[in-house]
């Protein structure tokens, strides 16, 4: 019977992911290469628009303003009216703004779509994270938050050479800067997208008819038990879902690992110019960092997956990043700063698959989906500090060392608020959910 059990849930699980999986990927990848390709525009783009170091990280992090806005109802009218509407119709619309950053012309024209940008993605993520929710039992949450999210590293290890070769490659066509010509470019993707996603998604799994019979009611089944272990130990509603202590507790550990990874993304190709790179190069090397963060967070969610473990994944992750942003300040103008941005980044999105098990562990139906999007729009105005420090550290002291270490003191408050406060136990193991459903079958 257990045999029996065991096939039938690789067979369903199996279809889901392949299913899911690769069209969550292509999304989001192109919503981060949207989203960080500013850090390479700014290479040519800052003389053009009047930006220093300080006005850039405050305008770029200004994005996460309009995303901390909308985050929540956005999430609460995807729970309303599904996924395979709501992303699209996000998709759509951060794509033809993103586009329409080629045509800023000064600082606070950039700010302004920065931010309307931010309001246009908002709810993509924790959209995506919901929508996991209705799809995979908990043991399988690490692996697909780390494949879906593993999109983010390459989005910017792909997207420097693709950014950098279209900044390079079409400036003046048209009469156009190359930079405009960037967004302008990896905008269309995003919106042929929208239109995929309308056709391919399915809301839930009582509407997969690409499942079989009993495929599905193994899912529902399995899912539902889940939902009602969850609900049994505490259920929590919308409204405490804003100011449970875990949920808040949450929010400070994602603040601090946002912030200091956005802070790094956004100036990590204007670091590694100082090496004395072409814009080209800088667009080749800048892949290192991220290849080794896409690696480290499959391996990562597959490891918190297989030991059914998350907190403790998650803090060594946090203190992983925060010693690479140390290398990286202490050796700011040198290789080395290279090799600790690349450990920072394997901190940063190992962290990923462990920590967004968490919310799921105590939170279900409306409360998920709005502490969901909570945890990730207060925790994204880290977004807007880290870059904002590195760009006044820079602005006043003329080195990124500064900046760097300020964002080492961002993960490593994470990595404290996980050892000390984050212990978060899970009422729907899957032997727990095992015995369960054996029970029922009984």
């Amino acid at each position: 019977m257990a045999v029996q059990a065991q096939a039938l849930e690789q067979t369903t699980m199996r279809k889901v992911y392949w299913r899911l999986l690769p069209l969550a990927i292509l999304a989001y990848f192109l919503c981060y290469l949207d989203r960080i390709n500013v850090g390479f525009a700014a290479l040519t783009m800052n003389k053009d628009l009047g930006l220093d170091a300080a006005i850039y990280g405050m305008a770029a992090g200004a994005f996460f303003w309009g995303y901390f806005l909308f985050e929540v109802p956005s999430n609460m009218i995807m729970e309303k009216v599904g996924a395979r509407i709501w992303i699209a119709r996000i998709m759509l619309s951060w794509g033809i703004l993103s586009g329409a950053t080629a045509f800023c012309t000064g600082p606070w024209s950039f700010v302004a779509m920065r931010f309307l940008l931010g309001l246009a993605e908002a709810g993509l993520f924790p959209g995506m994270i919901l929508f996991f929710t209705y799809w995979f039992p908990d043991w399988h949450r690490a692996r697909i938050i780390s494949g879906f999210m593993v999109a983010l590293p390459l989005a910017v290890a792909a997207g420097a050479p693709i950014s950098t070769g279209i900044l390079q490659g079409l400036n003046g066509v048209l009469g156009l800067a190359g930079w405009k010509w960037m967004f302008i470019g990896e905008a269309i993707p995003t919106i042929l997208v929208g239109f995929v996603i309308l056709l391919f998604v399915t809301d839930r799994p009582s509407l997969a008819h690409w499942l079989s019979q009993e495929e599905r009611s193994w899912l529902i089944s399995t899912l539902e038990t889940e939902r009602s272990l969850i609900e049994a130990k505490r259920k929590v509603s919308f409204w405490q879902s804003f100011w449970d202590a875990k949920v808040l507790l949450l929010t400070l550990n994602y603040f601090g690992i946002v912030g200091a990874s956005i802070g790094m993304l956004l100036f990590l190709p204007q670091i590694v110019k100082q090496l004395g790179l072409t814009n080209m190069q800088v667009g080749w090397v800048s892949m290192i960092p991220y290849i080794c963060g896409a690696v480290a967070m499959l391996v990562w969610g597959w490891v918190s997956d297989r030991t059914g473990e998350r907190r403790w994944n998650l803090f060594w992750a946090c203190i992983v990043a925060t010693a690479g942003l140390i290398i990286a300040g202490a050796t700011v103008g040198t290789v080395w700063a290279l090799v600790g941005m690349s450990i920072a980044a394997i901190g940063f999105y190992g962290s990923k698959g462990p920590f967004w098990t968490m919310p799921s562990m105590m939170l279900t139906g409306t409360a998920a989906a709005s502490g969901i999007a909570w945890i990730n729009a207060v925790g994204n105005l880290g977004g807007f500090f880290g870059p904002t420090a590195v760009g006044w550290a820079k602005t006043y002291t003329g080195s990124f060392s500064g900046g760097l270490y300020a964002l080492a003191c961002f993960s490593l408050v994470s990595a404290i608020v996980a050892a000390l406060w984050l212990r978060i136990p899970n009422p729907a193991a899957r032997r727990t959910i095992e015995e369960e459903m054996a029970v029922a079958a009984e």
